[in-house]
């Protein structure tokens, strides 16, 4: 099968951009032939702002380079991850124009949020959900804490909604977890179109460390308030083992100055690994932390991780984590923002290594069952397979 594959480069890269790579790499194994359309962000330092305001709302270039793309390779099904800004959504209607079937993957709260964050002030924040324009957004400079950048945002999202773009113009959409399947038909999309798609990471735990106990737990992630650092810090004043802390952010001066002004000989912050490096940190933990609060993660690719070398993890019960942590099953949940009901589980998974083993290996069952390259592989090909024979 021949597959265009369309995405707008973030500068910095994330989750969305590692996606992108992973799923192309599998279909490429596979056999398929995996094109790709791209555009760089990068680009829009040295490019007229206005114009990028323009280019984020309607590209008539984008639609056109596209539309070109399309003729002299004629793909069967062009599937889009990021569209924003450069690409812009003029690019679904270059494939409808001709056509050819349409996937758009929702791994951000952009087509919900104007910030694609759902987080203002250090709170959650829904107010623009199902809002046409999202007016609130605006008010309150979300984007960029910009009231203009903000606009252009909102200006595209109202646009969009008016015209039904994402009505009428995509065939199916990929979501992540049903948590966020709910939002995207709360916001008004069409349900019948979303199909759940989780996110998968390679199986790399060697069979003689399944099950070990490991002797730190873990926190993986940016250093930012919202992923509940100042939560994670507070909670170790309490306790007196091991945690290693693997990432980098705004907090980042001050979860260190934290810790060394209490004296918390018990934490360590860990340098910048490579990707099998960080692999084998998580799997040699007891367990990893995930305190994020006020805000709702995405996925949770690092819960996966885990699961996939046998370890539980330690979360807060908020978003999507419900649904990728059973409660005392693979894991255990505890009040975002609680710093003492966070000691108080952390502790326990502590002193009973082997109920935590036992999570452990629940884990890596669910990893086994939900999340691997095989069921994200069959999903994609279904999905595939159902629009072009539609066709």
């Amino acid at each position: 099968m021949r597959i265009l594959k369309v995405h707008n480069y973030y500068i910095r890269s994330g989750g969305e951009d590692t996606v992108f790579h992973a799923e192309t790499a599998l279909l490429r194994s596979r056999g398929h032939e995996v094109l790709e359309y791209l555009e760089f962000n990068k680009k829009i330092e040295s490019m007229n702002k206005a114009f990028v305001a323009l280019q984020t709302i309607w590209s008539r270039s984008s639609y056109w380079k596209l539309m070109d793309f399309l003729r002299k390779t004629q793909p069967e099904v062009v599937h889009f991850h990021n569209t924003f800004p450069l690409i812009s959504p003029s690019a679904y209607y270059a494939c409808r124009d001709l056509g050819i079937p349409v996937v758009q993957t929702l791994d951000n709260q952009r087509l919900m949020c104007p910030a694609a964050s759902f987080y203002r002030e250090g709170k959650l924040c829904l107010d623009c959900l199902g809002k046409t324009p999202p007016w609130p957004g605006v008010v309150h400079a979300c984007y960029h804490d910009s009231h203009l950048h903000t606009a252009v945002v909102a200006s595209m999202l109202t646009l969009h909604r008016w015209m039904g773009t994402w009505q009428t113009k995509i065939d199916v959409f990929l979501c992540s977890t049903n948590f966020y399947r709910d939002l995207f038909a709360q916001a008004g999309f069409p349900s019948d179109k979303i199909v759940v798609m989780p996110h998968f990471v390679q199986e790399r735990h060697q069979p003689d460390t399944v099950g070990k106990t490991g002797d730190y737990a873990l926190f993986v992630g940016r250093l930012n308030p919202e992923k509940g650092v100042n939560t994670l810090l507070e909670a170790w004043r309490h306790l007196d083992f091991p945690l290693k802390i693997r990432g980098s952010g705004r907090l980042d001066d001050t979860a260190r100055k934290f810790v060394e002004q209490h004296g918390m000989d018990k934490v360590e912050f860990v340098r910048r690994m490579e990707e099998s490096e960080l692999s084998d940190l998580i799997g040699n933990a007891r367990f990893l932390v995930m305190p994020s609060e006020g805000y709702y993660e995405t996925f949770g690719m690092v819960i996966v991780e885990a699961y996939s070398r046998g370890v539980p993890v330690v979360a807060s019960n908020i978003g999507v984590t419900p649904e990728l942590v059973a409660d005392h099953r693979t894991g255990l949940l505890f009040e975002p923002g609680n710093a003492l009901d966070l000691a108080e589980k952390a502790r326990w998974m502590w002193d009973h290594p082997v109920e935590t083993s036992a999570m452990g290996g629940n884990g890596l069952k669910i990893y086994k069952e939900r999340f691997t390259q095989e069921q994200c592989y069959q999903t994609l090909v279904e999905v595939y397979k159902r629009l072009t024979n539609s066709k």
